[in-house]
């Protein structure tokens, strides 16, 4: 690659940028005017932000207790509301109703019509069993043994009645303040109580505790900042990218200027790189214009509260945003506008128009937004885990950096960087291949019309599903499966795990498959990899690779549930499942879980949804992604991602076998140990060496697990197994030919580019 080549290009590009003016305004002028008019629009409409009172009925007041009185002239009496809560007014209302069902269904009218906010009901009793209660409580002056030292029933302890409206936020208002009123009432009772008895008030309090916040005004301020300021880089670069990527691509496409860049010299990578730079240039320049509006307006307005609290005015301060934080998210920057410039590159590439890649921005955000605002959840605490996931992991290391833990920020920084650069790395690498894509680069724009396009699916069918029709595929299986989890009960015993499973892969799994291959293509069998594979050898060689590369798949999952660990309820809901299969005889759990899964799943995913997806051109691309389809259909994570591991080497050897039988018994073999290893008990161990040499004591439970040497011998012939695979031919498709040709092609002398 000439980064010449790349220079001219992103000055070319640079220069365009600069010189259109929707696009300056957009990234420079409306983020410096945006924030000050964001502001005053707040200060004008916090004038109507007042404290309204909260309209409260009570039925049965005339049976209140005369002392501790609870009313006083229309208000709750003194000292039980706060400052807040003296707000409420009360309406009080005849008894008239002493049936439950009737006050509901008036409470229920006269909330939603307005009339009041709550309904607070005082049975007709209320006074009497009030001072019975009262009567029944031991003294202190009488012995343990005197019949009165028997506390009263629950079932003789009043009970007012809240009507309220869940519905309403003035209704759950209303329920707060209400209740904090009844609970001081109480314990004015209480406090009565204990006087009357002799008993002093402090008995009820064996113990005071008193708070004492030993932060310092500057890590307060970076723990406020340090949530905020993250996601306001992160977002403002994303949308920084999006608006160029799509004038640079769609743009060029409708003023018909790409083919005149496309015709130049430069190679396909090097145009990309060089509008991969111009597009980080400008998602860079946005995030740091408005990170630097953001700290400059929140620094003068609270330099002004201050001045506000000095003169006596209430204020609660946040302290500014540290200048460490400013640092940290400078030096973050260069990497995430890469990533957000790559994956608007590419998805604008794909777009027909500039309105159409307008379009796009929503998906992307929407997937880019939950990442975005998980480090922001309370519970949410940088650890291994978090660390692996793409954007989330970065916040929260920028998160940590910026409150001070610097030793827990270095513990998680190469995970983190890890994953940034490979995103980064796959993004780029999608971006060039949609530019080396012409299908994709040149698409045109067109109606759509529902009757012409059953009849293009029909009429122009090949041997093998198309991408889009691969990837329909997956995504209906994912929807079924999202649905079934709701629709199918959970099983209780044998026969009906037995039944669910088969239900689910037979109908809900294979079924669809085959018949979108017999709709969709010509040949079916091919279309699904049923074919002969080109060796015979190959069947027994799947089922040792499948034996061999097992005790490394259990030590993967061992540790994937080591970074995430099970849920317990959701672990206690599995412990049921797990006692069927290891209590039912040994072959019709094979049948069930190993046999049927393999040839069921290997059809959908293996089959229809990985030889349409080789028609991308790449057959790791395709493989990689086929997994991640499989693995999100096993439902929770800890299988999902194992399930996506094992996907890929299935897939493998369907693409390196030309067949599919080899990946189901590859995937038989897989299931079947799974189920022997759990079949395996101590006792048994112990009597064959053969057992003693595969398997070491686990956990304390005295569940056994692979050991070691078992595990590095049989990876080291795995590895071998594999090797061999890799040297035999294999029938590539006409788009991996044709992208193995661009991979290969030579480039051209650089000259300039005008």
């Amino acid at each position: 690659m000439s980064w010449t080549n790349v220079k001219l290009i992103f000055l070319r590009e640079l220069r365009d940028q600069l010189r259109d003016r929707r696009t300056m305004f957009t990234i420079v002028v409306l983020p410096i005017l945006l924030y000050p008019l964001l502001g005053m629009c707040f200060l004008q409409v916090q004038q109507f932000l007042q404290e309204h009172p909260s309209r409260v009925r009570i039925v049965g007041a005339d049976h209140l207790p005369a002392a501790p009185a609870l009313l006083a002239g229309g208000w709750f009496a003194e000292g039980l509301a706060s400052e807040r809560q003296h707000l409420l007014v009360l309406e009080l209302a005849e008894d008239d109703a002493d049936e439950t069902a009737l006050l509901r269904s008036a409470a229920q009218r006269d909330i939603r019509a307005g009339l009041c906010d709550l309904v607070l009901v005082f049975p007709s009793d209320f006074a009497a069993r009030l001072a019975e209660f009262h009567r029944a409580l031991p003294s202190a002056t009488l012995p343990s043994t005197s019949p009165r030292a028997k506390l009263p029933s629950p079932a003789a302890i009043p009970q007012p009645l809240i009507l309220l409206d869940s519905a309403s936020e003035k209704s759950k208002i209303a329920r707060s303040r209400v209740e904090e009123v009844l609970r001081r009432w109480r314990e004015q009772m209480v406090e009565d109580n204990l006087r009357e008895r002799h008993v002093p008030v402090s008995a009820t309090r064996p113990f005071e505790f008193k708070p004492d916040d030993v932060a310092d005004d500057s890590s307060k301020a970076a723990a406020v900042w340090s949530k905020i300021l993250p996601f306001i880089v992160m977002i403002w670069a994303l949308t920084g990218a999006f608006y160029p990527a799509v004038d640079l691509c769609a743009g060029e496409k409708e003023r018909g200027t790409l083919e005149t860049l496309l015709s130049s010299p430069a190679q396909r990578g090097e145009i990309v790189w060089g509008k991969l730079l111009t597009v980080m240039t400008f998602s860079m320049a946005t995030a740091l214009l408005n990170l630097a509006i953001t700290t400059g307006m929140a620094t003068f307005i609270i330099g002004r509260l201050g001045n506000m609290a000095a003169a006596g005015v209430q204020i609660r301060q946040i302290g500014v945003p540290p200048l460490a934080a400013l640092v940290w998210l400078v030096l973050a920057l260069p990497p995430v506008s890469a990533l957000f410039s790559a994956l608007s590159l590419a998805v604008a590439a794909f777009a027909r128009s500039s309105k159409e890649g307008q379009y796009y921005l929503m998906p992307l955000l929407m997937v880019s937004l939950p990442l975005m605002l998980l480090p922001m959840l309370p519970q949410t605490e940088l650890d291994l885990g978090f660390s692996l996931i793409p954007i989330c992991g970065l916040i929260l290391l920028l998160r940590t950096l910026i409150e001070g833990q610097f030793l827990e920020a270095l513990r998680y920084s190469l995970p983190v960087i890890g994953v940034t650069a490979v995103c980064c790395l796959l993004a780029i690498r999608w971006a060039i291949d949609q530019f080396n894509n012409e299908s994709v680069l040149f698409r045109e724009s067109e109606r759509l019309d529902l009757g012409l396009w059953i009849k293009h699916l029909v009429r122009d069918r090949g041997d093998t599903p198309t991408v889009g029709e691969a990837a329909l595929c997956g995504v209906l299986l994912l929807v079924i499966r999202f649905f079934s989890n709701f629709m199918i009960p959970t099983p209780h015993n044998w026969s009906q795990f037995a039944t669910t499973v088969l239900v689910m892969q037979v109908a809900l799994v294979a079924t669809p498959a085959c018949l979108m291959a017999i709709i969709l293509t010509r040949r079916p069998l091919q279309a699904l990899s049923l074919g002969r594979p080109s060796f015979l050898i190959t069947l027994p060689a799947a089922v040792l690779l499948a034996a061999c590369l097992h005790p490394m798949f259990a030590w993967l999952a061992e540790a994937i549930r080591f970074v995430y660990p099970l849920n317990p309820s959701i672990a206690q809901q599995l412990e049921p499942i797990a006692r069927l299969t290891t209590t039912q005889s040994l072959w019709q759990v094979i049948l069930i879980i190993a046999l049927t899964p393999a040839i069921c799943e290997e059809i959908a995913f293996r089959g229809f949804i990985l030889s349409g997806l080789r028609r991308m051109g790449h057959k790791w691309g395709a493989i990689v992604l086929t997994s991640v389809i499989f693995g999100l259909a096993h439902g929770l994570l800890q299988q999902s991602l194992s399930a996506c591991a094992v996907g890929i080497i299935i897939g493998y050897v369907v693409v390196k076998t030309g067949s599919l039988w080899p990946g189901v018994l590859f995937h038989f073999t897989h299931n079947s140990l799974s189920v022997l290893q759990g079949r395996v008990t101590p006792e048994l161990h112990d009597s064959q060496p053969l057992l003693r040499f595969l398997f070491s004591p686990g956990c304390d439970d005295g569940s056994l697990f692979y050991s070691p040497q078992a595990t590095l011998v049989c990876g080291l012939v795995g590895l071998v197994v594999l090797w061999w695979l890799k040297s035999l031919p294999y029938d590539r498709s006409a788009e991996e030919r044709l992208q193995e040709a661009l991979d290969h092609q030579t480039p051209l002398p650089a000259k300039s580019i005008a």
